[in-house]
């Protein structure tokens, strides 16, 4: 299951701060960034990210179609660089990737890094300026690649920015979303909402009686009326209706008064 390590930002002193930024990669400079850009329901979230002078090991959790999962699997076993290095170029880092879990909609992947003096990290950067102690989270949704670090409150933030800078190159853009206390940090929420494409995948199953008894129209004609596979659309419609009924249980307490049941 999925933790965000935010939610116990509330515990955290007032000597911590948040960082937040986003690195943006141009088309065609990261597969990682392509393969989500043409897959828009497909997520990659931080579960744990972990770094020493030498080493970078994290676990993160990918959700989306089946077609993108298996891009993802075998772009991240097969690439020329870690995803993490911020280096446009062979840097003869030793890496691996493995597969720790795999659903029809979700996969989870272990990664493991040994830094060599031609490449680095954010987290390593991060632990140059900052020292240790230091909490990592990671959203990558498209080409955009949002980082959120906590760090101690005397840390000097324009540093990190200006090595941030010099170490991409001009494929990839980076923009400081924020800098404050981290005790004002909030977590990530985006999932309380439904994406454009599970939108329109459940207005359209409404539309067409997809939902009436019995049902007016079959998966595979639904998906060709939206023009994406079945298996895509199986996931929209899933993710869609249990947002849908996470946020019902949510809004009704175990005590309001029920219906009568539909025999």
């Amino acid at each position: 299951m999925f933790i965000n390590v935010f939610i116990l930002l509330s515990t955290l002193s007032n000597c911590m701060r948040e960082l937040v930024f986003a690195l943006e990669y141009a088309p065609g400079t990261n597969a990682v960034a392509d393969i989500l850009a043409d897959n828009p329901e497909t997520k990659i979230r931080s579960l744990s990210c972990h770094v020493t002078p030498g080493n970078l090991w994290r676990v993160d959790h990918v959700t989306g179609g089946q077609s993108a999962l298996d891009e993802l699997a075998d772009s991240v076993a097969d690439a020329e660089y870690y995803t993490d290095c911020l280096a446009r170029r062979d840097c003869e880092a030793d890496w691996e990737t493995q597969v720790l879990d795999r659903t029809d909609d979700a996969l989870v992947l272990y990664s493991y890094w040994s830094r060599t003096p031609s490449c680095t990290s954010i987290p390593h950067l991060a632990l140059d300026h900052f020292g240790d102690g230091l909490i990592f989270q990671t959203t990558w949704v498209g080409q955009r690649y949002e980082w959120r670090i906590i760090a101690p409150d005397s840390t000097a933030y324009h540093a990190f920015r200006s090595a941030i800078e010099n170490e991409i190159d001009d494929t990839t853009g980076v923009t400081f979303v924020r800098v404050g206390d981290a005790n004002d940090a909030t977590p990530d929420d985006d999932d309380a909402s439904l994406t454009p494409e599970q939108d329109a995948a459940l207005r359209t199953a409404v539309e067409h009686g997809y939902y009436q008894t019995p049902r007016e129209i079959e998966t595979y004609e639904l998906a060709e009326e939206l023009g994406i596979p079945g298996s895509t659309l199986s996931y929209r419609l899933r993710r869609a209706e249990a947002r849908l009924a996470e946020a019902y249980v949510s809004d009704h307490s175990s005590s309001a008064r029920l219906s009568s049941p539909d025999i």
